[in-house]
């Protein structure tokens, strides 16, 4: 097989809401993230499906987007119905640990509901929901140098690991 093109990056991760307004304003209104396009349709290009819908991204600052679709139900997104709520995240990265403050300081001022800042030992974070239930994490890195690269070095080993963990948690169900 040949080889894998390289992926160069993320380009966006797009995610249902609600109302486009109300998240417009809290990504960029809040979070300080511009709004650079917004599209309306009323056939899915991918799949030929009759619906019409508006899809609009946001640009963060190393060129990629979150993205949302209003399919104009005014429906909030169910969750998934077998993960933790903590689970389904997406991860924003600033300069440093006093942004992640600063961010959770200007977003607590507005009335949204953050976790204190936690410490991963690599990153130090805040988590928030959206107004779509989206669990949003703003981070900044803290890793000692090397971390990343010893991280990297052992990164398959520790998948092997958890590989046989896993499989004695399923045996221990039945």
């Amino acid at each position: 097989m040949p080889s894998a093109p390289r992926i160069k990056g993320l380009y966006h991760f797009s995610f249902p809401c609600r109302d486009a307004e109300e998240t417009r304003a809290f990504y960029e209104d809040l979070l300080g993230l511009p709004l650079v396009n917004c599209m309306q349709a009323d056939r899915v290009p991918s799949t030929g499906e009759e619906k019409p819908y508006a899809h609009f991204f946001f640009e963060m600052g190393d060129g990629s987007y979150i993205a949302f679709f209003d399919l104009g139900t005014g429906e909030m997104p169910k969750p998934s119905p077998n993960t933790p709520a903590w689970v389904m995240h997406f991860a924003v990265e600033v300069a440093s640990v006093g942004e992640v403050t600063a961010m959770r300081d200007r977003l607590r001022a507005a009335g949204v509901q953050t976790t204190d800042v936690v410490d991963h030992e690599f990153i130090k974070s805040i988590y928030v929901f959206d107004p779509n239930g989206l669990r949003l994490e703003v981070t900044a890195r803290t890793e000692a140098p090397g971390y990343v690269e010893e991280a990297a070095r052992t990164a398959h080993d520790e998948m092997a690991r958890w590989a046989e963990r896993k499989a004695g948690l399923l045996a221990g169900r039945g």
